[in-house]
């Protein structure tokens, strides 16, 4: 066990030899640390909280009390191999989050990256990727392999199936069920998600200027509308449009997927 001077360790804490507990960390009382676990610089574990498994939290992160952090994936295929889970900076993980760690069949890590919030209840499955700034609201569910990109945000209590992705700056209604991919800045709503326009209200509190505002909106209607198939109509906005937010939709699309997409209703 390696625990910095300048780390905080309160006396019914268990640190298991092996830990490394870098400087200024924080940890709270009854909190639990597994042998293979790494807390970067001022990581605040409270009361409670358990980080197990080959788990790095990076710097600054705060675990809030009863989430659990770098446990065993929840998928029967699981068979003890050794897998991590990597969370980055910043990162607020409030009451009751899970977040597990990856599986030999999907790469072997769940990756976090940098200030994100996750709020009460939420769950990272195992093997997802998730990038930076990402807003997850209470009791949200990512199932195994979902990759989310940054600057997304989930409402409460919807649940993310497994190997879909979600594209940058898309936001996603409460209470919604999202089984395909999810197009960069697109608004996904409904019980059964539907992809119902542009996350314009996200687009303008960026800063995004007008004009590449206009080029999104006259692309989501000829993906909407345009003959062909959807993939066929990315095919051609790529060709003709000179908009970096309109590429790295087209791009997206034109990626590939393993849950197809939700396409403009």
């Amino acid at each position: 066990m390696a625990v910095h001077a300048s780390a905080q360790v309160h006396a019914s804490a268990v640190v298991e030899d092996g830990a490394e507990i870098g400087a200024g960390v924080r940890i709270g009382p009854f909190a639990c640390i597994g042998s293979k676990v790494r807390l970067d610089k001022g990581v605040e574990v409270k009361s409670h909280a358990v980080v197990a498994g080959d788990t790095e939290i990076g710097e600054g992160t705060v675990i809030f009390p009863y989430a659990c952090i770098g446990e065993i994936p929840q998928d029967l295929k699981y068979a003890g191999e050794d897998t991590r889970l990597i969370v980055g900076a910043r990162n607020r993980i409030r009451e009751g989050v899970t977040m597990n760690t990856g599986t030999e069949g999907g790469g072997g890590v769940t990756q976090v990256g940098d200030d994100n919030l996750f709020m009460t209840g939420a769950h990272v499955g195992h093997d997802v990727t998730l990038g930076n700034r990402v807003v997850v609201a209470n009791q949200v569910a990512f199932a195994g392999h979902c990759v989310i990109s940054d600057d997304v945000i989930i409402g409460g209590l919807s649940g993310i199936h497994q190997w879909v992705r979600i594209g940058r700056g898309a936001i996603v209604g409460a209470v919604t069920m999202v089984t395909h991919d999810v197009i960069p800045y697109g608004l996904v709503q409904g019980p059964r998600g539907v992809l119902d326009g542009l996350n314009l209200v996200g687009l303008k509190r960026k800063g995004v200027a007008r004009g590449e505002i206009s080029a999104l909106r006259a692309a989501y209607r000829s993906l909407a509308e345009g003959e062909g198939a959807f993939q066929d109509r990315a095919r051609r906005l790529a060709a003709e449009t000179d908009s970096a937010y309109v590429r790295e939709v087209t791009d997206f699309v034109l990626a590939g997927s393993d849950r197809s997409y939700l396409t403009p209703r």
